[in-house]
């Protein structure tokens, strides 16, 4: 029997990629014959110099100090505010499509959304957990991973530095920090607009700002930015449309400079966003189970798909919910950084910074429109407040004398607040019996920190690496949950309090050495133990079993590399080989609760990854820069603690670790053709391919996407003199359609995730500057 429910609102398991309009055979001779694009810098002051035969020279903050990319022994990859708008590449998911290293987790709110490197990521959305990737924004470290996944505004560069870098960036650093530098403002006045359209769900951008002198001393930047996407999934219930966003905001900095050794910038930035990600696209009806590949059919979910004229699959972009899934996001901050040179060419840097942020959601927790006796209904409404605050303060020493190094102290306090409610409606005896849970939670943490690295320079070209960071965390986590029923019914557990506290000392080292073979070639080798925070699985259901603390997650890393220019600088060449291998890994293992999945966090043992990276970047003709990266990366399993009553399912050592494909590399070129003195055509081409991902730790065949490419390019014109430009691009030119990310459903069968570049869409860019 079913009913009607209310209005709210407005494959196989290795998945086959589908291209439409061009056979792989074809697809892979043109982009053989046409490697793909790369930078066209902005048409700026910058971007108007004339073409050389040489690369341009990078600098990177990679050890919180401006040193050029080549001579840091550090792996780095370096993506570029022009490279980013120059693809509609406009937040951390689109950027890490571009760097093979870098993988995101798909969700339908930011707070379920997290960032990988080398195939290490914590999955939760527990307020009581440390992300295992930092992300840095002009020098201020965000505590939570849903702070940094808005829209990126006045980006100058993204560095993404790959392994633990726990000695100076610390704060939730165990796999790598995503490094955010934003541009400065310019002495000269100076603006731009820019705006953008594209087909596909009706996507338009826009951005402007202004730059300049506002008094002798004093200079500032104030931009502003405006986008909206209506979204690529159907929902056939409201005829509305998902999967798409609104984001408005502004960024602002102040620049004051007394005299020639001081620098005080003020830095202000907000954002608001809506986002209306589905909890999930139908793409199956069965669940395969591991590791024996039963597969599971549910008629019911199949009936109920059809009554509401879904038909799931691999491809599906249709859903039928009651509920139109949203989630508004509220982000922003200050900060006052103070630069001043010192005595004796020492420098000194504080970096006092407050944060805030407010995620409110609801979600359709069934993704059903009917209400049945086989799948009761299930709303979710959530309400996030967090705030931080944090202090850094160090001290650079000149570089060139035996000893050189950068030593700092750290303070950061930060306070999440959440309340988080369920309903269920279910049909029993014809009857509606409701039910609901209300959960009321939080945290406080404070961390401390001393830290620093510094070089031993034996000789001019041979030096030691040395550094270390001591680590003082506290946690602390309050939890009541109210339910109108005193037994669990699906979903939702009964009343439950709790409260607790932990702390705990940690340290992170790193050592190694560094020869310069040439000036122009150095090589390193290093040792670095990472180490991320205690931690409490803090969430709706929270229940006894999660009230001790996480032990702490450790790590031992070994990296060897060499950076070169070669060819006059014509060729630049960086290869990396690492391997990491973590202790008490903290995951999120999944739980069926009264017919509804759960996850429960957990110490799951051991696991480790390994791996070489190459990236690469070529001027062969004046005219002509082609680039890429590609990435080989072995993260697996290697001891899993299964918890308490887990079934045998449990035993997954030597499987892949999720959002981890052992193989992904990306491929750019761009030619510029000379029209007039000032006036040139260009040539952007893009190719992108990984091989299949598994997504779930507990290693589902249902949940893998299988290996796929993607194929982009764009034809442009600029005029140098007129300072402006002009752009058309079309994204997925093949037409290969993919999932982001895919799930068991919370009640059934199998949900995807689907992502902008699903299908194939075309845009065109304008830029003007002045």
């Amino acid at each position: 029997m079913s009913l009607p429910r209310k209005s709210r609102g407005t494959a196989p398991a290795c998945m086959r990629a589908t291209r439409r309009g061009l056979s792989p055979a074809a697809l892979l001779t043109i982009v053989t014959v046409v490697v793909t694009y790369s930078v066209v810098a902005r048409a700026d002051d910058a971007a108007q110099a004339s073409p050389t035969d040489q690369l341009a020279e990078i600098n990177v903050t990679a050890r919180r100090r401006v040193e050029p990319l080549q001579e840091v022994p550090v792996a780095v990859s370096v993506l570029t505010g022009a490279q980013a708008a120059a693809h509609n590449l406009n937040d951390i998911q689109d950027i890490s499509s571009e760097i093979p290293t870098v993988d995101f987790r798909n969700g339908a709110s930011n707070k379920d959304q997290d960032i990988f490197i080398r195939g290490i990521g914590t999955i939760t959305t527990s307020p009581g957990v440390e992300p295992s990737v930092s992300t840095v924004v002009d020098g201020v470290v965000y505590d939570r991973p849903g702070q940094a996944t808005a829209e990126l505004l006045d980006v100058d560069h993204i560095e993404v530095l790959r392994g633990p870098q726990g000695t100076l960036f610390g704060k939730n650093a165990a796999a790598g920090v995503i490094n955010i530098v934003t541009t400065e403002p310019t002495a000269d006045f100076h603006g731009y607009t820019d705006g953008g359209w594209f087909s596909g769900g009706d996507e338009y951008r826009v951005k402007g700002g202004v730059s300049g002198g506002l008094a002798p001393d004093l200079t500032g930047l104030v931009s502003g930015v405006f986008s909206h996407y209506g979204g690529n999934v159907d929902n056939l219930f409201s005829g509305s449309t998902a999967n798409g966003y609104e984001r408005y905001g502004g960024h602002s900095k102040l620049v004051y400079t007394p005299d020639e050794n001081w620098k005080i910038t003020f830095a202000g930035d907000f954002l608001h966003s809506r986002e209306t990600i589905p909890t999930g696209v139908p793409a199956a009806t069965s669940q395969t189970a591991y590791p024996t590949h039963v597969v599971t059919n549910n008629p019911a979910f199949a009936a109920a798909l059809a009554n509401a004229g879904v038909v799931p699959s691999y491809e599906n972009t249709n859903i039928s919910n009651n509920v139109d899934s949203n989630a508004r996001d509220e982000n922003g901050g200050g900060s006052i950084t103070i630069d001043g040179k010192l005595g004796g060419g020492y420098t000194l840097t504080s970096i006092t910074a407050y944060r805030t942020w407010l995620n409110v959601q609801d979600q359709d927790y069934d993704q059903l429109s009917q209400l049945s006796s086989a799948f009761p209904e299930v709303e979710d409404h959530g309400q996030l407040r967090f705030h931080q605050f944090s202090e850094e303060a160090r001290i650079a020493s000149p570089k060139g004398p035996f000893i050189d190094y950068v030593a700092g102290l750290y303070y950061l306090h930060a306070d999440d607040d959440e309340i988080y409610q369920r309903s269920i409606d279910q049909l029993e005896a014809g009857a509606i019996v409701p039910n609901s849970g209300d959960s009321h939670y939080g945290t406080h943490d404070d961390n401390y920190a001393f830290f620093g690295e510094g070089n031993l320079n034996f000789t001019d070209r041979f030096r030691a690496i040395l550094g270390g960071r001591l680590v003082r965390d506290e946690l602390d986590y309050y939890f009541q949950r109210a339910s109108t029923s005193a037994v669990a019914v699906p979903a939702i557990s009964p009343a439950f309090a709790s409260a607790g506290s932990t702390a705990n000392y940690g340290y992170t080292d790193r050592a190694g050495l560094q020869f310069d073979v040439t000036k122009d070639i150095t090589t390193y080798a290093t040792y670095s133990h990472g180490y991320t925070g205690p931690a409490y699985n803090v969430f709706f259901n929270m229940a006894a079993s999660a009230e001790l603390a996480l032990k702490p997650e450790t790590s031992n890393s070994y990296e060897v590399g060499i950076k070169s220019l070669l060819l006059d600088h014509k060729v630049e060449l960086n290869l990396a080989g690492f391997i990491t291998n973590f202790e008490n890994y903290q995951a999120n293992f999944t739980d069926v609760l009264d017919g509804a999945l759960v996850t429960r966090l957990i110490n799951a043992g051991s696991v480790s990854t390994k791996g070489l990276e190459a990236d690469f970047a070529l001027r062969p003709l004046d005219n002509l820069t082609m680039s890429g990266a590609g990435a080989w990366t072995r993260a697996r399993i290697t001891d899993f603690n299964c918890p308490p009553d887990a079934a045998t399912s449990c035993n997954i050592n030597g499987q892949p670790l999720p959002f981890a494909p052992d193989f992904k590399f990306n491929v750019d070129g761009s030619y510029l053709v000379p029209v007039t003195a000032s006036l040139r055509l260009v040539l952007d081409t893009d190719y992108k391919w990984q091989s299949k991902v598994q997504y779930q730790l507990t290693e589902t065949p249902d949940t893998i996407q299988g290996a796929y490419g993607i194929w982009d390019g764009s034809v442009g014109v600029e005029d140098t003199a007129g300072h402006w430009r002009v752009s058309a691009l079309v994204e997925n030119i093949a037409d290969t359609h993919y999932s982001s990310y895919l799930a068991h459903g919370d009640l059934a069968g199998v949900m995807r995730w689907v992502p902008r570049d699903n299908d194939r869409y075309a845009g065109i860019e304008v830029h003007k500057s002045f």
